[in-house]
């Protein structure tokens, strides 16, 4: 089965960040609808994120497995430390237009 295949026909589970225009805050999910998420996020429909919106969309990691997006997004990496001095590495270019 080709890459495209695999990810048309199985579920896809995504870790992803957001970031918000107050305060230069990132917010950390998980969700298996990456679109409709972020519109929620963006409508003040997600009580951790209502006060601080406008939120953009910055960055996201796929999984096959949900266990591994909620593990990578909650358990061990993108919440911590670590995982922010990672994630603003990362997107040390996105972040330096500002």
């Amino acid at each position: 089965m080709s890459m495209h295949e695999l990810c048309v026909t199985e579920a896809i589970y995504y870790a992803y960040l957001l970031r918000s225009n107050k305060g230069d805050k990132f917010y950390v999910g998980y969700t298996s609808d990456l679109k409709q998420r972020v519109e929620l996020h963006n409508e003040g429909q997600v009580e951790p994120t209502r006060s601080r919106r406008p939120l953009e969309f910055v960055y996201c990691e796929a999984s096959l497995h949900q266990e591994d997006a909620l593990h990578r997004e909650r358990d061990i990496y993108l919440k911590t430390t670590y995982g922010n001095r990672y994630i603003r590495s990362r997107l040390r270019h996105y972040l330096e237009r500002d």
